[in-house]
């Protein structure tokens, strides 16, 4: 089989492509022809090593995966071969062939095709957590999305709709907030690129709590970071939640007299984390996601796909936040 490699730490310059034997299933696992990978901002970090997990080298980034079991290890029940799968890999899904444990399987509906098979549980189960269980959102509170076109806002703000919050997305451009818009956002605000001094800090802070209202934001959800995290921090109500997915502009630093002023919370969003700590409920938060998905509320936009051999192509998109939606490797 062929597989894209992280040989050195590194960029996506430094990926390489070769040929490695078909790995073979152990008990509890299944062996996957895998048809298509999803682009994550993690596959961004874990090439350089700057990811909370750092896999001995070398390995393959990609950690989802839609495809379709081709061997099944001792032990395993309730997939058979043939089945059409969602993986959850964390690492390892850029290669033609990927092993799993089978408790890390999902079957996906007949109507789902590959490439939104490989886009689906990432982002939304990262966002539907932030949402669900981390800012307990309620129908008719006010939802702020930062990075509203990027793989996670985007799924943020068609499952804010879904879940009857009313939605404001903020992107960098124009073109991005017109996707968001379109994918069910209420109002938005496009923001300047940074960074900022000490007045583009607080013009950036009017801009948010302009586009939030003099109530502010009943949730924040920053898949940004840097500068844009405190002033979109200012904009929250009285008794917010900020959740913190992500950091594509940088680590923030946060004054915390402003939690103190606001009442608010700052909420840390690890949906790895929550997926091996607490599986039951992550199992939930699936079936709940993939009925949304039946019922036509959700669906992944892959605004672009690469062939295995571009593979490192894929991710520098991603890297330069030139990507709107999902970014898709697919293999024939």
């Amino acid at each position: 089989m062929r597989a894209v490699l992280s040989k050195v730490v590194g960029g996506p310059d430094t990926l390489v492509i070769e040929e490695l034997p078909d790995p073979q299933p152990g008990p509890g696992e299944v062996r996957l022809r895998v048809r298509a990978c999803g682009v994550n901002y993690p596959d961004v970090l874990i090439i350089e090593d700057k990811y909370q997990f750092k896999p001995e080298r070398p390995f393959a980034p990609g950690g989802e995966v839609a495809g379709e079991v081709e061997a099944l290890g001792e032990g395993v029940t309730g997939l058979k071969l043939g089945d059409r799968v969602i993986g959850q890999a964390g690492w390892g899904g850029m290669a033609e062939k990927l092993v799993l444990n089978a408790a890390r399987c999902t079957p996906m509906p007949d109507s789902m095709p590959f490439e939104e098979g490989a886009a689906f549980f990432l982002t939304y189960g990262t966002s539907y957590y932030a949402l669900k269980q981390r800012a307990a959102i309620k129908p008719g509170e006010s939802l702020l999305v930062l990075g509203a076109a990027g793989g996670v806002g985007l799924a943020a703000v068609e499952l804010g709709k879904a879940m009857g919050a009313q939605v404001i997305a903020a992107a960098s451009t124009q073109e991005k907030l017109d996707l968001a818009k379109a994918h069910g956002a209420h109002a938005g605000v496009v923001y300047p690129a940074g960074p900022f001094d000490k007045d583009g800090q607080k013009e950036l802070a009017n801009l948010f709590k302009q586009a939030c209202g003099p109530n502010g934001a009943d949730v924040i959800y920053d898949a940004v970071g840097g500068d844009y995290a405190e002033a979109s921090l200012r904009s929250i109500a009285w008794e917010g939640r900020f959740l913190v997915i992500g950091f594509p502009a940088g680590i923030p630093r946060i004054p915390l007299n402003l939690t103190l002023l606001k009442g608010c919370q700052i909420v840390g969003v690890f949906w790895g984390a929550f997926t091996a700590r607490q599986p039951q409920e992550n199992q939930q938060n699936l079936r709940e996601l993939l009925a949304m998905y039946a019922e036509g509320k959700i669906r992944p936009y892959v605004s672009s796909t690469y062939p295995l051999e571009r593979a490192g192509e894929a991710i520098t998109e991603l890297a330069e936040r030139r990507a709107q939606g999902k970014v898709v490797v697919t293999l024939a």
